[in-house]
């Protein structure tokens, strides 16, 4: 009999690693996770301003614990990071690792793109987020990702929820969550909202109260997608027995 799948999870926010794990019980629950949290990252890039050199190479140490992670039967078998503001230092670690490793909003995005495929001038995507750092590198992933299927840049329209990472840091959900919602009000119309940031999943069905688009959220999506690579590469090598 296989051995259980084996995923590492790596976040940035103290706050990321619950909704994740939910994720994950709800959509592999066969699959054994882990959590490696340095929650000093994101204010770290805050302070600085960038992904500089000394991050990315925090990243790949990160990337490269993960990956050696077993039990002593069952080897790590894919990564999935958590912050949404790190992609060029985790595309960094794709690069170093033979194993599938993947940012945490590529599979709501995938399905984004493909809600906005046949939309005309590329469609339009609703982003949600509570960090504004994560504005730009997440435009430029789904402009990275829309280039790599063949299809138009969307519109992509962000809603910064101000406040709201704060309260949620501070204990306070309910906060959190109104406060997301009304970012998401503000929304002009769009094919697809994507919740950009896995610590604001919660807040998703308060936004499905006040809009009628769909409502992705990134771990659900991402759990899906890495899934999906780790069952395409055993199809590939075969399961690790049990020894």
């Amino acid at each position: 009999m296989p051995q259980p799948p084996r995923v590492m999870l790596i976040s940035a926010l103290a706050q990321s690693p619950g909704p994740a794990m939910d994720a994950i019980r709800e959509e592999w629950p066969e699959a054994i996770a882990h959590n490696l949290i340095d929650d000093s990252l994101a204010g770290d890039y805050a302070a600085l301003g960038e992904i500089t050199d000394d991050i990315h190479e925090r990243f790949l140490t990160l990337g490269r614990y993960a990956a050696a992670s077993s039990d002593g039967r069952a080897p790590t078998q894919g990564i999935l990071f958590t912050c949404s503001a790190f992609r060029p230092a985790i595309e960094k670690v794709k690069a170093d690792l033979d194993i599938p490793v993947i940012t945490p909003n590529e599979g709501a995005f995938d399905e984004a793109l493909s809600l906005c495929r046949d939309k005309p001038e590329g469609g339009r995507i609703g982003l949600l987020l509570t960090f504004q750092g994560s504005v730009a590198p997440l435009v430029a992933e789904i402009n990275a990702m829309a280039d790599a299927m063949g299809q138009a840049h969307p519109t992509v329209v962000p809603a910064v929820a101000a406040g709201a990472l704060e309260a949620l840091q501070a204990g306070d959900g309910d906060r959190h969550d109104a406060l997301s919602a009304a970012a998401a009000a503000t929304l002009p119309p769009v094919d697809v909202i994507v919740v950009g940031q896995f610590s604001m999943a919660r807040a998703a069905p308060l936004v499905r109260t006040l809009r009628s688009e769909p409502i992705l959220t990134t771990p659900h999506m991402a759990v899906r997608k890495i899934r999906r690579l780790i069952e395409e590469a055993e199809r590939h090598t075969g399961p690790d027995p049990v020894n």
